[in-house]
């Protein structure tokens, strides 16, 4: 029986500039204390600071919560601050936003949708043992063709072309050495909703409390460890139906890093007649970390908005920055990024 060779497809970068491109990090020093202006970031000095702590106690395991709050007014860099968490923990943990109005349809259950996005917001690192044919193409890339199914995967840059500037390469890794036709250990990461779909896990007998079990694996594979996602969303906009299954899911230990983001005040918890600061119940409020942002100044807008035209490669000079950052002043720094 012949085997199929996927087409393999070209490595070429492509990265659409979004509103928060620029966000590289929280631009802290080593000591933990944020520089002026770093990573992208302007301003919102104790912020950072107290969001590089987290990052900390996130690698340390001593995120007890799993759960943080950023409280502040609008455009005060809220998103940007979740964003810098997620870039601070490494680029195996991906950022997952999600808008508060998304749990409300008419033909989906709000758990579900928060079911679903939990596990997009959790990795598993997986070992597996499988039989390739490993080598160099021609282009210098490494890759290797699984003998089973055909499926090419490129592993990265050949280290050979270190010296040379390429700006392809994600990665340089050494030349395979010994046979192309070998037994090979390859880890992988796979989100927990990629592995429960493929292993169609949906189904009417699954509980929203459940899903959050380990997934079962081949038995060739071995599971590593769980790499801890960021899941980024608006919390004033949740019911109390929303906030019950949120207790719930923070005690899971498969939970990931939970981002919360509000700029309430003492408000109605949304379908009840209680006030609450920031619309949360009290229950889940107590479990937050929560920090607080600032209303940035003029000065920093301007200094946001060169970042941004150095980014869009746009060419604006003092005077219309200036214009700019007074709108910025009387509306929001949205106001004029779309001005």
């Amino acid at each position: 029986m012949a085997m199929k060779i996927e087409e393999v497809q070209s490595t070429t970068k492509k990265q659409r500039i979004a509103t928060h491109t620029h966000i590289k990090g929280l631009g802290l020093e080593a000591s933990g204390r944020a520089l002026p202006m770093s990573a992208g970031f302007v301003g919102q000095v104790d912020a950072r600071e107290a969001a590089g702590l987290v990052v900390d106690m996130i690698r340390q395991k001593k995120m007890a919560g799993r759960a943080l709050l950023f409280a502040g007014p609008p455009s005060t860099g809220k998103t940007a601050l979740a964003l810098g968490i997620s870039q601070e923990l490494g680029s195996k943990v991906p950022f997952c936003p999600m808008v508060g109005s998304e749990v409300y349809s008419s033909e989906v259950k709000k758990t579900e949708v928060l079911m679903e996005n939990f596990r997009r917001s959790i990795g598993l690192r997986i070992k597996e043992n499988k039989e390739v044919y490993e080598g160099e193409v021609a282009v210098g890339d490494v890759i290797y063709i699984e003998a089973n199914s055909g499926a090419v995967k490129r592993v990265g840059r050949s280290d050979a072309f270190a010296t040379e500037f390429d700006l392809e390469a994600e990665e340089y890794v050494p030349l395979p050495k010994g046979e192309v036709h070998k037994k090979k250990e390859i880890v992988q990461v796979r989100g927990l909703n990629q592995i429960f779909v493929h292993q169609h896990i949906h189904s009417s007998a699954c509980t929203p409390f459940n899903l959050f079990q380990c997934p079962l694996l081949p038995e060739t594979s071995q599971l590593i460890t769980r790499l801890y996602m960021v899941l980024f969303f608006q919390v004033h906009m949740l019911d109390m139906e929303c906030f019950s299954y949120l207790n719930r899911a923070l005690e899971s230990s498969l939970s990931p890093i939970v981002i919360f983001a509000t700029n309430r005040g003492i408000c109605n918890v949304r379908g009840t007649d209680m006030n609450s600061p920031h619309g949360i119940p009290v229950d889940l409020l107590d479990r937050l970390v929560i920090v607080r942002t600032e209303t940035y100044g003029l000065t920093e807008m301007i200094q946001i908005l060169a970042i941004r035209a150095q980014v869009e490669e746009l060419v604006i000079d003092e005077e219309s920055l200036a214009y700019l950052g007074e709108i910025g002043q009387r509306a929001s720094l949205r106001s004029f990024f779309f001005s």
